[in-house]
């Protein structure tokens, strides 16, 4: 199978998990200082794939005939931009090289081209590889204008390829910042963690699915996903992208309105329409008891972390914000399996940093069980708690993590 270098994001555990949900064959070589994951996968990766992720930043294919030793590489950049018309422009991004390398080598693919009479000019440097958006920019994805080659290396270990796909951080901030609703009050969604919510959604009903070669899914590879505590919209926007159905709803009348716009901004700035992609968005409380407008393949959404915090809470307020919380999340998960039973869920669950401790929810576990629900992960991938299956996203800075968790119905 062919090996890759991916260069995963600030959460590398979720990013690892991501790999594992959205690649059947996924099978980890080698992590090195918990940035760059080497693995192998059974199918061609390339841009189309990494658009689909959230915590994935670059991914890079190693080459078919790997060279002894990077010294080769010069050579091998004058034969891969041969196609290139005009100047090449060209980067490095490495892994446990000296800076002093670095640079050398640099100099020596200038050199290289230069010699071969083609004029050259390089993005980034020795300390810092060029930024995804400049790959993009400088056409270095598909080999247009030039090229990037990735050297990873460890004791006793050397890697190396070719940069296949980038994040597009454009496009990110653009639906992220330029939406023509957002709530911060509420607390804001990344679009890249609901793009990780959602492919560990397909993985759950995969997994449901895998004895049923008729399934909607394998023949159409198309969901009907609803988002319950959709808020402004973060998680129905990135299944409108993906080309599956919509079902979207909220508790708050300002929220659905703001899915509302959201979703139809969205529509007009990407040509999404409605007769090819359906959308449905309303109010309910999905914490009582509630009539289903549609069966939807997975339920996916960030139920509720609680109210936004300007500091860290004390152990007092932590303990109040979770008791009112295991009481929505109960409500929430009696009502689903009593009107969609079977449907797997992927939730997110506030997590209190105080001064000395965290705080998750417990009770729930319980209704989880009661309810012929159980958590879990995708293969190969450990859980961020000792105690039960789940895993953590929170940035250093951030009162409030968020505590991930699949929910699969147990077969009776």
């Amino acid at each position: 199978m062919p090996s890759y270098a991916a260069f995963i994001g600030h959460q590398p555990h979720l990013s690892m998990a991501e790999l594992s949900a959205s690649l059947p064959d996924f099978r980890i070589e080698r992590i090195l200082g918990g940035t760059v994951v080497i693995f192998s996968a059974g199918e061609i990766l390339d841009e189309r794939f990494l658009r689909k992720l959230g915590g994935i930043i670059v991914i890079a294919k190693a080459f078919e005939n790997a060279p002894a030793d990077w010294s080769t590489l010069p050579r091998l950049l004058v034969r891969e931009t041969q196609t290139v018309k005009g100047k090449v422009t060209f980067g490095l991004r490495t892994h446990g090289l000296p800076r002093s390398d670095v640079s050398k080598l640099y100099r020596q693919c200038k050199d290289a081209l230069k010699k071969s009479g083609r004029p050259a000019r390089y993005v980034g440097s020795e300390g810092k590889p060029a930024p995804s958006l400049v790959l993009h920019e400088e056409g270095l994805i598909g080999g247009k204008h030039g090229c990037e080659f990735v050297i990873a290396s460890g004791k006793d270990f050397l890697w190396m390829g070719k940069t296949v796909a980038a994040q597009d951080i454009e496009a990110y901030a653009k639906r992220d910042m330029k939406k023509p609703v957002r709530d911060t009050g509420i607390g804001l969604l990344p679009p890249k963690l609901a793009q990780i919510l959602l492919n560990f959604g397909v993985w759950l009903v995969k997994g449901q699915q895998s004895q049923n070669r008729n399934s909607q899914f394998a023949i159409r590879n198309s969901l009907t996903v609803w988002d319950p505590f959709c808020g402004t919209g973060v998680i129905p926007m990135e299944c409108l992208l993906r080309g599956w159905t919509v079902l979207a709803s909220d508790l708050s009348l300002k929220a659905v309105n703001g899915c509302l716009k959201n979703l139809e901004w969205l529509r007009k700035e990407e040509k999404i329409f409605k007769k090819d992609v359906a959308s449905t968005v309303w109010k309910q409380d999905a914490s009582k008891p509630f009539e289903a407008k549609m069966t939807p393949d997975v339920i996916v959404t960030e139920t509720s972390l609680g109210p936004s915090l300007m500091g860290r809470p004390s152990l007092k307020d932590a303990a109040k914000m979770r008791t009112e919380n295991e009481r929505l999340q109960e409500g929430f998960l009696r009502a689903v399996a009593a009107r969609l039973p079977g449907v797997p869920l992927v939730v997110t669950w506030p997590v209190w940093y105080n001064r000395k401790e965290q705080l998750r929810l417990e009770r729930v576990w319980s209704v989880i069980d009661e309810l012929g629900y159980r958590s879990a992960l995708p293969p190969g991938i450990e859980s961020d708690h000792e105690t039960r299956l789940s895993l953590l996203y929170r940035r250093p800075d951030q009162f409030v993590g968020r505590e991930i968790v699949l929910l699969e119905a147990r077969q009776r």
